[in-house]
């Protein structure tokens, strides 16, 4: 989909938003507004918002960070989101002539990061079982120029998973061919059994975490870094956010972390859900089918090569005609993105049912011969 096509869709989903079942991003709409409600409209009335935050972050929510991984020794650094993290990685450790093993279909704003460096990802293509990418295959990928492996678990757009072992096997190939391992695990509070690749590299690893997704704080952009203390310092070199991360941000985080054990679990069993509720529909629909499934993220690809139909066009009809915001694969494949359409379900029950009812009928019309006008 060209760049124009995407921002007129995003433009007219935010002018409707009221309107839209949001399926779009990623993003998690269950968790409940009274977690951070509160905290939000006392910071708010004490006009927190007129000062600087703390440069280093909130002490509190630094500590709540540290023990949701539970990864003693690893320094917890804050940035405006994921991203942020994402390109300061990119930037500090990445230079002209180095490669980054990495997938294809892949989270792509993580390559240009690494492109913006003077760095190449040499993109492994999953579009096959399993699906992921494999320590065989990247220990063939390995060359004199290798200079890191990413790692995102799990992985967007797919859906798909590393096992523990595999976690493991990555994580020694980091260590053994001294190579920096980047674990993106934003999705990681959906995933059963998921094993931080820190755990088995804690020096060669960098992981990168968010609250967009898990507590559902995707507009206040917070996440960060994780890693040793000499290596956030040789990250710190590039953080832009010298004065510190958004207070409200924070004041949020703080409220969610504290606590997310009383109702992650419930977020977590409406979303696997909504995907059994997406794969049943899929299952009706001839010519779609999902390449992974289940899911071990709030997202999954849906394939519709065999309907003929361009991934482009179910997402405006889904959009514009139906109120219901899909991707289209373009932008996380440059290979296969022609072939599928992502749909994330971290929401109500009633927003999967509006695509239940909308994805048959616009793949069924778009699929319809188009009669030619009678002769008069």
């Amino acid at each position: 989909m060209s760049a124009s096509v995407t921002s007129d869709a995003f433009r007219y989903a935010h002018a409707h938003r009221s309107e839209i079942a949001w399926l779009s991003q990623n993003t998690n709409h269950l968790v409940p507004s009274e977690v951070v409600r509160g905290a939000l409209e006392t910071a708010i009335r004490e006009r927190r918002y007129e000062g600087y935050p703390m440069g280093s972050g909130d002490p509190e929510l630094l500590e709540l960070v540290a023990r949701d991984f539970g990864r003693p020794g690893l320094v917890p650094f804050l940035t405006a989101g994921g991203t942020e993290s994402l390109y300061m990685v990119a930037r500090a450790l990445l230079g002209p002539g180095d490669e980054v093993i990495a997938s294809d279909p892949s989270y792509l704003i993580i390559h240009r990061f690494v492109e913006l460096s003077g760095a190449r990802t040499k993109n492994l293509d999953i579009y096959a079982p399993p699906f992921r990418l494999t320590s065989d295959r990247v220990r063939e990928a390995i060359g004199p120029k290798t200079k890191m492996i990413l790692l995102i678990d799990p992985l967007n757009p797919l859906g798909s998973g590393f096992p523990r072992e595999e976690v493991r096997a990555m994580a020694e190939l980091a260590h053994d061919h001294h190579l920096v391992l980047l674990n993106d695990v934003t999705y990681r509070d959906f995933s059963d059994g998921h094993a931080l690749a820190a755990e088995f590299a804690p020096e060669e690893t960098v992981t990168v975490w968010s609250v967009s997704k898990n507590c559902g704080l995707a507009g206040l952009r917070l996440g960060g870094l994780l890693a040793p203390a000499e290596r956030i310092r040789s990250l710190a070199r590039f953080n832009t956010n010298d004065l510190g991360v958004n207070v409200l941000a924070q004041v949020a985080a703080i409220a969610a972390l504290r606590s997310k054990p009383e109702w992650i679990g419930g977020v977590v069993r409406q979303t696997r859900a909504n995907g059994a509720r997406i794969r049943d529909v899929v299952a009706g629909v001839p010519g779609t089918e999902l390449p992974v499934y289940p899911s071990r993220a709030n997202m999954m690809a849906i394939d519709v090569s065999a309907t003929g139909l361009s991934p482009d066009r179910i997402q405006e009809e889904m959009l514009m005609k139906h109120g219901v915001f899909i991707r289209s694969g373009n932008y996380l494949s440059p290979t296969h993105g022609n072939r599928f359409i992502r749909i994330s379900f971290s929401n109500p029950p009633s927003d999967i049912e509006r695509f239940a009812r909308a994805f048959p009928e616009v793949v069924r019309n778009l699929r319809a011969p188009v009669s030619a006008p009678r002769a008069v």
